[in-house]
């Protein structure tokens, strides 16, 4: 069984260990793989690793020996899944590893805006306190989230996650899904329209999939509607934004700051217009990256390949 991993360097640049994929069969790995490359690497491999190298419907026709696919990842739009089903390649993907992470860094990016530590430390390192005649300071405004209104967009296990939390911090929560799911256990939660969710929040953090129904989903008309002292966080993916829409709405302050992890390009572009907006923290798509959430990955991702060469596949996308 030659197994063939596409792009391994971003799931394990040398910290955590294949052994376990190593079992299963004739194994090679690849850190990247350039686009130009894609054919040559795959060839012959009836197993393919993917992370964030794209599978489409020309490259899936050309790799005859090719029975399966894992995606390194929870989102699978890498993958044609209607060429891959046609062609009969199973494709599994990678739920549920990165909730824990993926909640913490969406408050990572929000206390960042709400309290500024870093620029509050810059300062202090370059001699502000050292000089102060008060024995306290704040360059920015300082905001408290208890009170404030939480607006999650897409109530999966993260959408779920940041509720907990949200709640811990003693915020009000509205939700958007495409699924409505109980939450009796909740105080202070209310399922609302997008529209109302976009105008009551003090925050508006996404955690919806990139499908045709949320590309382009927050746009100008959805920044519109929001409070001018409202935050955007994002930590889903990329194209949910329209990101000149974002560039706009912070340097015209039509919102008050915007904590993004994700961009529409990855890497960006140099001239994308967030790189130079105000009041916008980027982080280079590192939600994911825990060490703790990479071996969780692993170990699925092994999990799931074992599964299908048993006859059992789980966590099959391409059903």
């Amino acid at each position: 069984m030659k197994i063939v991993v596409l792009d391994g360097y971003t799931l394990n640049p040398g910290d955590l260990s294949w052994g376990n994929l190593h079992t299963l069969g004739e194994v090679i790995i690849y850190d990247r793989t350039p686009a130009g490359k894609i054919i040559q690497h795959a060839k012959d491999a009836e197993i393919l690793i993917t992370n964030k190298t794209p599978l489409n419907s020309d490259t899936l026709s050309k790799l005859h020996s090719l029975k399966y696919i894992g995606v390194l990842a929870t989102g699978y739009n890498v993958v044609d899944i209607d060429a891959a089903r046609a062609l009969g390649i199973t494709v599994t993907n990678v739920p549920s590893y990165s909730t824990f992470s993926v909640a913490q860094l969406t408050f990572a990016l929000l206390l960042e805006l709400c309290l500024h530590v870093q620029r509050h430390s810059d300062s202090v390192f370059s001699g502000k306190w050292v000089d102060s005649k008060d024995f306290s300071y704040w360059n920015f405004p300082l905001m408290e989230l208890s009170g404030k209104t939480m607006g999650i967009l897409g109530f999966g296990n993260i959408g779920q996650k940041v509720a907990d939390i949200a709640g811990a911090f003693g915020m009000k929560i509205v939700c958007f899904s495409r699924s409505i799911i109980a939450q009796k256990h909740r105080e202070n939660f209310k399922w609302v329209g997008i529209d109302e969710l976009f105008e009551v929040s003090d925050v508006v953090s996404i955690h919806c999939p990139l499908v045709s129904e949320t590309k382009g989903l927050v746009n100008i008309a959805k920044l519109k509607k929001m409070k001018k002292s409202a935050f955007l966080i994002n930590t889903s993916r990329g194209p949910v934004i329209v990101e000149d829409d974002l560039a706009y709405a912070l340097n015209n302050e039509l919102i008050a700051g915007a904590g993004i992890d994700v961009l529409s390009t990855e890497p960006p572009s140099a001239d994308n217009p967030l790189l130079k907006a105000k009041n916008c923290i980027i982080t280079p798509h590192i939600a994911w990256a825990s060490r703790e959430a990479r071996i969780r990955l692993m170990n699925i991702a092994v999990s799931n390949l074992s599964g299908f060469l048993v006859g059992n596949p789980i966590n099959v996308v391409s059903k």
